[in-house]
């Protein structure tokens, strides 16, 4: 995408910055869930900002469709090399979570494509067929829109996002609702803090799998774990817990916890459950990751005219 250099008047940059403030909760949504990284995503909106400043805007027929356009595409450059970063990662690689209790939805028309587990599932899409899913899905864009942002046939945009689909129904459960997944949530951390372990395996489904990113730290666990026995044995884990203070938070659309220690945040953990009970506890523990999700708490806690702090 060609991008002319403009010169700007303050009206000019003032209106660009106005345009720009108006769509960013949506562009940074989109990068977001084709990242999985807050820090990525947000990165990706500042590039985005930056190009648009160099922009020759009174050309533009479709500010939103510019802006959105230019976000998805280096969204999906990124995730590119994400992917040859992500190889050397040591043990599971799990999303940056991100707070949705001030933006529940982080800038979609709905929730979909938020949730720590099914951004997990949608890393083992191509970067392309993961932009075109949660442009679709997330978003509501027309197949002809997206076949514009990815410069691709109309045709084989709909065969991208049916086999996107495809492949995630076949990785996806149905789930429980908000209130049964705070409740099962609350009674693990609960259980998990006494050293309950008969009380946590109730909660557990048989093929549970705890997933523990710490890209390497000691004390974490670099394969995944599975079992309602060796789970609940893990999640009991007393130096995780000594004079900890868990805390539930808004994340990605559901509950998740907040492990905090001498004024520090030292974990984070939400799960996955079904009727029959979780079946995927998510563990991060990667202290950058933590870090990323404290900063999102406030990302967009401005008044609707401010600048954001990336432009």
């Amino acid at each position: 995408m060609s991008v002319e250099p403009s010169l700007t008047t303050p009206d000019d940059l003032e209106d660009a910055v106005a345009v720009f403030v108006h769509h960013r909760k949506r562009l940074f949504g989109i990068a977001y869930r084709i990242l999985g990284s807050t820090v990525e995503a947000e990165d990706v909106v500042q590039e985005v900002w930056l190009r648009w400043q160099k922009t020759d805007r009174s050309v533009v027929l479709s500010p939103a469709a510019f802006l959105s356009s230019a976000t998805t595409r280096l969204a999906i450059n990124v995730a590119q090399s994400a992917r040859v970063r992500r190889e050397t990662y040591i043990g599971p690689w799990l999303p940056e979570p991100v707070d949705t209790g001030a933006d529940p939805e982080v800038g979609a028309e709905r929730a979909e494509a938020v949730e720590m587990a099914l951004l997990l599932v949608l890393e083992k899409l191509t970067p392309v067929e993961r932009a075109a899913y949660v442009l679709r899905e997330a978003f509501d864009y027309a197949y002809a829109e997206i076949a514009d942002m990815l410069e691709v046939s109309l045709v084989n945009v709909r065969k991208i996002v049916s086999r996107a689909r495809r492949h995630l129904l076949d990785e996806r459960r149905e789930t429980v609702n908000a209130a049964e997944h705070r409740r099962l949530l609350g009674a693990f951390v609960s259980a998990a803090r006494t050293g309950d372990v008969a009380s946590l395996e109730a909660l557990l489904a048989p093929d549970v799998v705890s997933l523990s990113d710490g890209n390497g730290m000691r004390g974490c666990a670099r394969v995944p774990v599975q079992g309602r026995a060796r789970v609940a044995r893990l999640a009991t884990y007393r130096q995780l817990w000594r004079e900890a203070v868990p805390e539930l938070v808004d994340a990605n659309g559901a509950t998740g916890v907040l492990v905090h220690r001498d004024g520090r945040t030292v974990a984070f953990m939400t799960a996955a459950a079904s009727k029959h009970g979780i079946h995927q506890v998510l563990w991060v523990f990667e202290p950058s990751k933590i870090a990323a999700f404290v900063a999102s708490r406030s990302r967009f806690a401005m008044s609707p005219g401010a600048v954001p702090d990336s432009v």
